[in-house]
């Protein structure tokens, strides 16, 4: 890699075990790749677009979720008061509707189908059916070859598991929304430790190996720092820094889990070996004992897994900005919780309770302003990630990595207390390579269809599908910085 060739984009820093992807740097492209980036408007020569899903359960409190206003000329609402900052580089999308998610009683539908457009089968055993591929998986068959990971899917709950007797769905619908056939759902890694690893390490840890993936490619990132120039090294220390501080928080973490739990660093090594285990293999008889029913199910008993929730959060969010930033994988999902989470939000000043309790408001104003809390803090996870995003230059013209990306956000259903699938909360922020005109509130026709909107996101991704589940063409409107008004769409 450090010989006189020119250094492709896709190499990496290289160490016993690890493999750490760098940042776009002009200095190492190869010379005919740098012409036609700096050259404007040069279509060939534009930074990658890069696609995330980040899915929050149980619905929104309506009344605090809709902007007034419409088009440019529209004010946030309370629960999206986290992303006034970013107001420009956001699009609020209303009237959006997932027809297939018509059918069916309580959240499974509607989860497990948020990304397929498909209606699940009906079935409380291990025999499965979303119906079809999720949009991020198709766009991963299609673009995944570009990149070391083709997508990541990352999460905080494990799989849950049992049948919800309420309405008759096994619970592994709920922990799943993406679909890489229609009967194969895509595992999620909520582990930080071992989400990092699938980023930056090239084999297995091996067990009682805690040394940095920096110190493992010491010597390599000295010999590119020495051969770029002033921007480029000022880009690949703030990078590598980035990195250093992720894996130190969770070194943190991991640390605090041991001290709690009294566990050696081998036996902590253990656990996580068989965290991974049971999220492989979701009918594990340890699984309550080491999760808690907190983090398996619906209460609030804290298992040796567990850690704090907004950390957690936190964490997962900087890996996938790290695995953006560094070109790692274009396509990624997030699931704060999975479908019916009954997770405690009693953290949050005026807030006693679990998610999906609340959810169910009954119109009652103390379950509605808790309800909107719990809400805004989703928001406000969002607005963290999409901030981290916009401090990073990716490319000689002066875009952000926000600027290059789609980041979708939003839940499979309006209101918890309902179920109600029509007119989904949804934020889309980015401007995918320029190609989206964000700083609106676009108001649809009634019941247009959420395909429109994948159909729209894959051909900017760069994996057209003409027709994706009920999609009737794309979704109008998100190019062109004048509309916005009620039928855009």
């Amino acid at each position: 890699m450090l010989n006189s060739r020119p250094i492709s984009r896709r190499n990496v820093l290289r160490g016993l075990g690890a493999a750490v992807c760098l940042p776009f740097l002009e200095s190492l492209a190869p010379r005919a790749l740098a012409a036609t980036v700096s050259a404007a408007g040069a279509a060939a020569g534009k930074r990658p677009v890069r696609m995330a899903v980040v899915y929050m359960a149980n619905g929104v409190n309506v009344s605090k979720w809709v902007p007034q206003g419409f088009g440019r000329d529209f004010e946030l609402s309370p629960t999206l008061s986290p992303l006034a900052p970013l107001k420009n580089d956001l699009l609020v999308l209303t009237e959006l509707t997932n027809r297939a998610a018509f059918g069916g009683d309580g959240h499974y539908v509607k989860s497990a189908g948020l990304l397929t457009g498909t209606t699940i089968t009906k079935t409380t055993g291990k025999d499965i059916r979303a119906g079809g591929v999720s949009m991020d998986q198709l766009a991963a068959q299609r673009i995944g070859h570009l990149t070391p990971l083709p997508s990541l899917e990352l999460g905080i709950e494990p799989v849950e598991t049992g049948i919800d007797g309420n309405v008759g769905y096994t619970r592994l619908y709920s922990s799943h929304i993406s679909w890489a056939t229609p009967t194969t759902p895509v595992g999620k890694e909520i582990n930080p430790r071992l989400a990092f690893d699938r980023l930056f390490r090239s084999n297995a840890r091996a067990e009682g190996d805690n040394r940095s993936v920096l110190d493992l490619v010491g010597e390599q990132a000295k010999a590119v720092r020495s051969k770029v120039g002033g921007a480029d090294r000022d880009k690949l220390d703030n990078y590598l820094e980035s990195v250093r501080a992720v894996e130190k928080r969770i070194d943190f973490n991991n640390r605090q889990r041991a001290e709690e739990h009294k566990l050696s660093p081998e036996q902590l090594t253990a656990v996580e070996a068989m965290e991974r285990r049971i999220t492989e293999f979701v009918g594990h008889p340890d699984r309550q004992k080491l999760f808690g029913a907190g983090e398996a199910g619906h209460g609030g008993r804290r298992g040796i897994l567990s850690t704090d929730h907004s950390e957690h959060v936190r964490l997962m969010l900087d890996m996938m900005v790290l695995a953006f930033w560094s070109d790692s994988t274009r396509v990624a999902t997030f699931m704060f919780g999975n479908a019916v989470s009954g997770r405690n939000f009693s953290f949050l000043e005026g807030v006693r309770g679990g998610h999906h309790e609340i959810s169910h408001h009954k119109n009652e104003a103390r379950n509605l302003e808790q309800y909107q809390k719990i809400n805004q803090w989703h928001v406000g996870q969002y607005a963290y990630m999409l901030n981290r995003m916009k401090e990073i230059k990716d490319g000689p013209d002066g875009a952000t990595l926000l600027d290059n990306s789609m980041v979708l956000f939003g839940s499979c259903m309006r209101d918890g207390n309902a179920h109600d699938p029509k007119n989904l909360p949804l934020l889309m922020a980015g401007k995918a390579g320029g190609t989206l005109a964000t700083g609106r509130h676009l108001v649809y026709e009634k019941n247009t269809p959420l395909c429109n909107l994948y159909t729209s996101m894959l051909d900017r991704l760069g994996a057209p599908a003409p027709r994706f589940g009920d999609s009737t063409g794309p979704l109008a409107g998100l190019d062109d910085p004048t509309s916005g008004g009620t039928g855009v769409g």
